[in-house]
């Protein structure tokens, strides 16, 4: 979307908020610690920062390159040869920061091999940012960070990408690709987008996974049954956001009775854990930007 004044004020508090919200998830992400206990301590800072969720808080590890959200009981904890991937979204009112960093641990076999992973999306976020202008084009990104990432002997993630960024909309126009597609469209002042370079040392694709927790409402339809009602209340309240079911106060059984009845009348859009097709292990590193002449990194780190 291309931001007024007032919803630039509101693009940078967001971002501050989930600059320090990633800081803090980066400090919690230690060996053995519980992916569920970091993801529930973001949120709760977040919340009480007075933003919004823009979507689940997520922690992808290894050859999991996004969308993993754990449940209440999720058990995983962190390895010491993990290569882990925190990506988070803020909003106030409505306007969205979104941000993702990769961590790894010092002092472990595979270190070498994870660090330069984790350079590699790092060097082509911040070469993608460097070259931002007014009337950049879209092919100009994705090439940089396809040149950025190759020079590390890894390859981007072809069918992940950057995006725009709207109002309670955490996915819009334009994809900003993540390998040059030679695309002339050009990016527009005050533009809010995601720069967000996936790298990888396997084949350079994903695919959709099973058992997805994140959802979000594809369109709002009549229900018949009360569980499903109560919790298509609950669900209103995110704003068309995407959600976690961890987020909702009902025990298992209802929920998982009301979600039959969410989807089999096309209530409900799923967002199951995305893999690389080779069992590649992945690096994500992400930014939000108002463009300007002098673009704006609103999730810039202190």
């Amino acid at each position: 979307m291309i931001l007024d004044e007032s919803e630039i004020d509101d693009a940078k508090q967001a971002g501050r908020i989930a600059a320090k919200a990633i800081t803090l998830g980066k400090s919690l992400i230690k060996p053995n610690a519980r992916m569920v206990e970091v993801l529930d301590s973001v949120e709760s800072f977040i919340k009480d920062q007075g933003a919004g969720m823009a979507f689940p808080a997520q922690i992808a590890i290894n050859n999991i390159a996004a969308h993993y959200c754990s449940l209440k009981d999720d058990p995983t904890t962190f390895k010491e040869t993990d290569i882990i991937k925190l990506d988070l979204g803020t909003h106030i009112n409505g306007i969205v920061a979104d941000t993702a960093i990769t961590v790894i641990f010092d002092d472990n076999e595979k270190y070498d091999e994870l660090k330069k992973i984790k350079q590699a999306s790092e060097e082509a976020l911040e070469n993608a940012i460097k070259i931002l202008r007014l009337g950049i084009t879209l092919g100009e990104i994705g090439l940089i960070i396809q040149e950025s990432i190759a020079k590390h002997d890894l390859s981007p993630i072809k069918n992940l990408s950057g995006h725009g960024l709207g109002k309670y909309s955490v996915h819009e126009h334009p994809t900003i690709p993540n390998f040059n597609t030679n695309d002339k469209t050009e990016l527009e002042e005050n533009q809010l987008i995601a720069i967000e370079p996936f790298a990888t040392n396997g084949h350079g694709m994903i695919y959709e996974s099973s058992n997805p927790t994140i959802f979000s409402v594809h369109k709002f339809k009549p229900v018949r049954s009360q569980f499903a009602r109560e919790i298509l209340r609950d669900i209103q309240a995110f704003n068309g956001l995407p959600f976690t079911t961890r987020w909702l106060n009902h025990s298992e059984a209802k929920i998982r009775l009301a979600f039959n009845e969410l989807r089999n009348v096309g209530i409900l859009q799923e967002f199951p854990p995305l893999l690389e097709v080779n069992n590649g292990l992945v690096s994500q590193s992400e930014h939000t930007v108002i463009i300007r002449e002098k673009p704006v990194i609103t999730t810039l780190r202190k």
